[in-house]
């Protein structure tokens, strides 16, 4: 969100830490690596608890009798919460700590799941999303640079390889896990709309002690800068390339809208699978196979990974709808892990090349404009497929989604090529 590292995961990891004053003795170097450990738990947990309520749509619309449309209601207000607590407190940790900032919003997850345990009606489900992407908007930006600085302390002067590998897989790859938790759960034990809420609410507690117990790696301002919401510019000097950028986002986040929002109901109404295990552990692919792509990119020249992002979502999105058409599990499933494979990767992509443009007292609000497109790509897609479905079947409505995606995707190709071009071009001489 808001500022992912180069790593490609989403965070403020253009925060500029403010290391509190510490020796480097053996005792206080443990205290930070324990707590690089404790911080990525906790981190990978509320990830995993965003992404609880995907599997369970169906059995929500069951219940009580919404369409497919308010179901992409619901979670487009999570990633609203998310867009606005970015937008208004996401940097905030830069100036009264990490831990001030990462347990509240971890108590905000708490909160939220104690919502969903209330055996909730739509009201109070939307409540629920709300809250968890409030928390998340926050937690995402934090984490990130409190693993960043506990790494550092922990290991001075080593490669940055382990932070990034690790923070990946607790962003990503946590969206996956929560996923695959709680169809597992929904499917073999009794209560399935209350069981993954429990077993969360264990676990974000148990996250909330970890965090208290971890080492402070920012000294809190006595006297903090003017209060203003994360500011938003597109002037970074290179407008084609923060265009293609863009662009990229939103391509890549409109995939991954997909996963979290309407794909579990495809696989129990066209693929005739009303198992909530199989819908979890496809969303875990999915993530799991963008989070193992990034890492596994993170040495390939960003053309390069554009070309792998664009070439694996424009095979993987049509594969995936082969799949629904056919009413072919195995194909779908495919189609899902290749289509997030080049989500994972293009976004990478457009982070590192946004990252690199802005100056960087500036990268903050270049990563700002960039995640606030993405999470549009997040929101708008996902909602129009609901908003499609309450008119035409859902195999229509992902043909257009489809078509739609290959149509933005040779635009951001194309907006890349002239991208490169622009910069190969030397400017005129003025006198």
């Amino acid at each position: 969100m808001l500022g992912w590292g180069n790593s490609g995961v989403m965070s403020l990891s253009t925060l500029t830490p403010r290391p509190t004053t510490s020796d480097r003795s053996d005792g206080s170097s443990r205290r930070h690596g324990r707590g690089f450990w404790a911080i990525a738990l906790a981190f990978l947990t509320a990830m995993a608890f965003c992404t609880v309520p995907a599997p369970l749509y169906p059995l929500y619309m069951a219940r009580d009798g919404f369409s497919t449309f308010m179901g992409t209601i619901v979670f487009a207000v999570y990633a609203v919460g998310v867009v606005i607590s970015l937008l208004l407190a996401g940097h905030v940790s830069d100036w009264v700590g990490r831990k001030k900032i990462l347990i509240p919003a971890l108590a905000l997850e708490l909160v939220a799941a104690a919502l969903f345990l209330g055996d909730p009606s739509l009201p109070v489900l939307l409540v629920a999303r709300l809250v968890s992407g409030l928390g998340i908007g926050l937690i995402t930006a934090t984490a990130t640079a409190y693993l960043q600085e506990l790494h550092a302390a922990h290991r001075p002067g080593s490669s940055r390889q382990r932070f990034e590998m690790v923070s990946t897989a607790a962003n990503i790859g946590g969206l996956g896990v929560g996923a695959l938790v709680a169809g597992v759960l929904a499917q073999y034990v009794d209560a399935p709309l209350r069981t993954p809420y429990l077993v969360f609410a264990v676990l974000l507690a148990v996250s909330i002690v970890a965090v208290a117990l971890t080492p402070e790696t920012v000294e809190e301002r006595l006297v903090k800068p003017t209060y203003r919401p994360q500011r938003i510019s597109a002037d970074h000097g290179d407008r084609a390339g923060y265009l293609a950028a863009a662009a990229a986002g939103f391509a890549s986040f409109a995939v991954f809208g997909l996963f979290t929002s309407v794909a579990p109901g495809f696989v129990a109404g066209a693929l005739h699978l009303p198992s909530r295990a199989l819908a979890g552990t496809i969303v875990f692919a999915v993530f799991g196979g963008a989070a193992v792509a990034q890492t596994l990119t993170s040495r390939l020249a960003a053309p390069a990974k554009v070309r792998l992002g664009l070439l694996a979502q424009a095979v993987g999105v049509p594969v995936l709808l082969v799949g629904m058409h056919t009413a072919s599990p195995s194909v779908f499933l495919v189609g899902g892990v290749v289509a997030g494979i080049g989500a994972g990767v293009l976004f990478k992509a457009a982070v590192g090349a946004v990252a690199a443009m802005a100056a960087p007292a500036q990268r903050g609000e270049a990563l700002a404009g960039l995640f606030l497109i993405g999470y549009l790509g997040m929101i708008l897609p996902s909602v129009s497929i609901g908003v499609a479905t309450q008119a035409v079947t859902a195999g229509t409505a992902m043909n257009w989604f489809t078509g739609l995606l290959l149509v933005m995707l040779a635009g951001v190709a194309a907006l890349f090529r002239h991208s490169a071009a622009s910069r190969r071009t030397p400017a005129p001489f003025t006198a």
